[in-house]
């Protein structure tokens, strides 16, 4: 098989996988997913590499669902940023994540953020503070990648880090309260019938089951065990990312 005919065989591979591209699965609540169109990008992929794509993108998708449930909760800071709306301050948050590559946002200290902003002397946008560390953080254990290929190297020890940092942070969120025994920023409550609303802890909950379960899967690919630890959570030192 000469040249020619190698290229033109390849044209018909890729030609033929971009026209099987799969139509959006419909699921039962009536949403949909989104297509994603066939690149010559996917061949240096591996099965791996989608599931990690797959979970990284309902990472992200649970950290901006919690942004705007808390910006709505705690009006007040959004208005210290000087947003119109909690929605345009949400949308701030995340503006980055498509271009992570380049952003300056991974020389960020998501630690000294996530422990300083329940001080009581804290005077700027608590949520902004909170929901940044947290999305650094968590790009930090995907080792601030947004795509992954059959060469990539993750870290199982990291994702787990991260859902156990993301623990911590869960329980300062429910359990921090100002001098004047207030709540420093509110999540979880219950309505004007007194029935909880747990929607938050729900939320962190996927988040968390998600950071564990593909931490699983990278111990098994890469055979090297995870270490199990905690955080203290009186010191809020972080396990390490």
């Amino acid at each position: 098989m000469n040249r020619t005919t190698t290229l033109l065989a390849t044209l018909l591979i890729v030609a033929m996988l971009t026209a099987c591209s799969g139509q959006p699965i419909q699921r039962k609540d009536g949403s949909s997913n989104t297509v994603r169109n066939f690149s010559v990008k996917d061949l240096a992929k591996g099965d791996i590499d989608d599931v990690i794509e797959i979970h990284q993108k309902e990472a992200l998708g649970i950290l901006r669902t919690l942004a705007l449930k808390l910006y709505r909760r705690n009006p007040n800071e959004w208005r210290k940023s000087g947003f119109a709306n909690a929605a345009d301050a949400t949308a701030e948050l995340f503006k980055q994540v498509p271009v992570w590559h380049v952003s300056m946002q991974k020389e960020f200290s998501w630690e000294t953020t996530l422990r300083d902003l329940w001080r009581d002397d804290f005077t700027g946008d608590r949520v902004k503070a909170l929901m940044h560390g947290l999305l650094v953080m968590h790009m930090a254990a995907f080792n601030h990648q947004t795509e992954f290929y059959l060469l990539t190297e993750m870290d199982a020890q990291k994702l787990y880090n991260a859902a156990r940092n993301t623990e911590a942070v869960v329980w300062k969120l429910s359990n921090a309260r100002n001098l004047r025994g207030e709540f420093i920023l509110l999540s979880n409550g219950f309505d004007v019938n007194g029935v909880a609303n747990l929607s938050f802890e729900r939320e962190f909950g996927k988040l968390i089951g998600i950071q564990d379960a593909l931490a699983k899967v990278i111990e098994d690919k890469n055979n090297r065990a995870i270490r199990f630890g905690v955080v203290n959570l009186a010191s809020m030192v972080f396990l390490p990312i």
